[in-house]
């Protein structure tokens, strides 16, 4: 992969990171304000204190809930997409979901990347418009997909470009027309990966 997209992908990570760090900043500071010596008040007299509270903070709301969103949609995507592909195969999922968010021609966020044409025939992922969702998940693989998420957000698993800066691929069972008008890249698991900027459906 090019520095350009080496840079791009750290730039949508560190975002994430940087929103979970003032998240878990915040969470900190009020454990341990909870948590804080109170003096014995033996032989105190109580007088009467207005309390004075304070409305949630509206920005932190809304990050929480963004982050939230983001980690779903690619949890989801990883489990539909590749969960029998092992960590690998999820991670070239991974890759391409986030290729596509910094392309800029496919959504500015993990969730519009992937729910791009949802409900409709020319979907981006199949899982979003072939019903696939609507059935119950393996609890085992969604809870790895949910995990393996988390770690690409985070920045604990870093992704390596393995996919060789693919937006679009599909899965060895077929050989959908816009195949040929790409570049290939290379395979993994049993997902084929291709370069280019064609909006087509990925299988």
């Amino acid at each position: 992969m090019s520095k350009k997209t080496n840079d791009a992908i750290s730039r949508s990570d560190r975002v994430l990171v940087i929103a979970m760090s003032i998240i878990l900043a915040t969470a900190s500071a009020a454990i341990g304000a909870s948590l804080t010596y109170h003096p014995h008040t033996d032989n105190v007299v109580a007088r009467p204190v207005m309390m004075v509270v304070q409305p949630p903070k509206p920005a932190t709301d809304a990050v929480m809930t963004q982050l939230l969103a983001e980690h779903k949609c690619l949890s989801e995507a990883l489990y539909y997409e590749a969960r029998g592909e092992g960590a690998g195969g999820q991670k070239a999922v991974a890759e391409v979901v986030f290729h596509r968010m910094n392309h800029g021609n496919y959504g500015n966020s993990i969730c519009a990347v992937v729910y791009e044409g949802k409900d409709h025939p020319g979907c981006q992922f199949s899982f979003t418009c072939n019903g696939e969702i609507k059935r119950p998940k393996e609890m085992s693989a969604w809870q790895q997909s949910e995990a393996l998420a988390a770690q690409i957000l985070t920045g604990q698993v870093p992704l390596k470009n393995a996919t060789g800066g693919a937006l679009n691929y599909h899965a060895v069972s077929v050989a959908p027309d816009w195949a040929d008008t790409m570049d290939k890249t290379t395979q993994i698991g049993n997902h084929i990966f291709y370069r280019g900027v064609s909006h087509t459906r990925d299988s």
